[in-house]
């Protein structure tokens, strides 16, 4: 049984194809033939993160968390059933050949596992997760922990994955610093930007921008989880090991590079094509882009259940440990955005440049120059979404074989997000004929739409393949049996410790 649709479809019509297919499948279920992660578990989990998470999927540590959870605990639960793999956080028995000639007890394990850790992720959604297995026919009440049985399996390794990252750094009980009122996933390292939302004292650091969430209703931008500098990688040992060159042009005493810059994004901005608006909100989204090429690059393929788990936590690991050093690095340097640069050379200066939906390319103050797509929630440099593309599609090419991808993505007319009703003017499908083309149109993407300058683009592109393959070397070892025995991580006690780096 394929998920009708994974080739394309912008968010919206995704989450809602996802969420109707569950709805219409899960009567009939098919445990023996079916894939229970995709047909399942990923089509009621991604309306819940769009929901719950972000509404355009780009707030992208917290994405990450889930879907690398959720990846991990299909892998710990499915790895009994291969002749010679481990867990990552469970060192399960290897059950004999004969229970693994069908999907049955991998899917069964699979949905159990994915259980124990959405009710510690999420769990404000346990009724939705508890309807998960019985849209399958199997009981959530049930607790056995028999390693000879796919449902023991399944809860003793889905139960270890989300035990091994409780305390592994991002704070998510919210415990750090907090002795009531707990608040998950909130900082704990001491950031502080270096200008307000309404003066840019240091034109070379990170501006919080002002964005607006509803009618006559505004934020103020806060760096998201930037703890997460901190969190404990799967495939390496420090982040620290890495790093990528001082921004030189984002610094702004060297007025000709810091000038140069902000017009190369102005100029990408006054040129931008319908086919880049396309590729710009797809990139944004990490489950649509991320996490469907996968999806589809497997089912292309033909690649068996195990197989498709195998690369599917390889891909999610592989972006999540990329994150770790992005984030690293964001704190380290604390770039300015382009908005920000833009607005500190020009200032009331007409510039051109995108206009806002439907009015194509205008002149305009360049007070008044916005991005195509919302700056998300942290420093500009490195560019996080080109070192995930990066990462995620070498791992891919690793654990393939080749770089050919073919992942097609449809787009009814006026389907946008940002121009609903207008783009694309006409039915279109943009093709990813191989892996490189996706990563590299993921990062100029960024550029194209307003986010990043081009050099935060070029050094993530140029180091973060060294990500997929650490966690495909990685993948190898649970695979043969060979990686070492991990615990839980042990709960921070001196965030003082993690305090963040500073610099110029």
């Amino acid at each position: 049984m394929k998920l009708p649709l994974l080739k394309g479809r912008p968010l919206a019509l995704a989450a809602s194809t996802l969420l109707a297919f569950a709805v219409n499948q899960a009567s009939a279920y098919d445990l023996q033939n079916g894939n229970a992660p995709v047909e399942l578990v990923i089509s009621n989990v991604a309306p819940v993160i769009f929901q719950d998470i972000s509404g355009s999927a780009g707030d992208a540590t917290l994405v990450l968390r889930v879907t690398a959870q959720v990846t991990n605990a299909w892998y710990d639960a499915s790895a009994p059933y291969h002749p010679t793999a481990v867990g990552v956080y469970s060192r399960i028995p290897n059950r004999p050949a004969s229970e693994s000639v069908d999907n049955e007890n991998i899917n069964i394990a699979t949905l159990y596992a994915s259980y124990q850790v959405l009710k510690v992720l999420l769990p404000q959604r346990l009724a939705e997760w508890r309807q998960i297995l019985v849209d399958a026919g199997l009981d959530p009440d049930d607790n056995s922990t028999d390693l000879t049985s796919p449902i023991g399996i399944g809860n003793v390794a889905g139960a270890a994955v989300a035990e091994g990252r409780l305390n592994d750094g991002m704070n998510q009980t919210g415990w750090v610093n907090e002795d009531v009122h707990p608040q998950p996933y909130a900082d704990y390292t001491g950031y502080e930007p270096k200008n307000t939302a309404y003066d840019l004292k240091r034109p070379s650091k990170w501006q919080p921008d002002v964005q607006r969430k509803g009618l006559g209703l505004y934020k103020v931008q806060q760096f998201v989880t930037p703890q997460y500098a901190n969190v404990e990688p799967y495939s390496y040992d420090d982040p620290e090991r890495f790093s990528v060159p001082w921004p030189a042009n984002s610094f702004a005493p060297f007025k000709h590079r810091y000038k140069q810059q902000a017009d190369e994004v102005l100029e990408a901005s006054a040129n931008l094509t319908e086919d880049q608006k396309l590729k710009a909100e797809l990139f944004d989204n990490k489950i649509f882009s991320l996490g469907f090429s996968a999806v589809f690059a497997a089912q292309s393929r033909g690649l068996s259940l195990l197989e498709f788990i195998q690369l599917d936590f390889l891909t999610n690991m592989a972006a999540f440990d990329a994150g770790i050093f992005v984030w690293q690095e964001k704190a380290e340097y604390d770039g300015v955005r382009p908005f920000s640069a833009i607005q500190h050379i020009y200032g009331d200066q007409p510039v051109e440049g995108w206009g806002g939906p439907g009015e194509g390319t205008v002149t305009m103050p360049a007070n008044q120059w916005r991005a195509y797509m919302e700056e998300a929630d942290h420093p500009e440099y490195p560019s996080a979404s080109s070192c995930f593309c990066a990462a995620h599609s070498q791992s891919a090419r690793a654990f393939l074989g080749d770089d050919m991808l073919g992942f097609p993505v449809e787009y009814p007319a006026g389907s946008s997000r940002i121009e609903p009703g207008l783009t694309p003017a006409a039915d279109t499908t943009i093709v990813f004929d191989t892996w490189t083309d996706f990563e590299q149109d993921c990062g100029q993407s960024r550029v194209w739409a307003g986010v990043h300058f081009q050099a935060a683009v070029d050094e993530s592109l140029a180091l973060c393949g060294d990500f997929g393959d650490m966690a495909y070397d990685y993948m190898q070892s649970l695979i043969d049996g060979t990686a070492p025995a991990r615990g839980p991580s042990q709960p921070l006690n001196d965030p003082a410790t993690y305090s963040n780096k500073k610099w110029w």
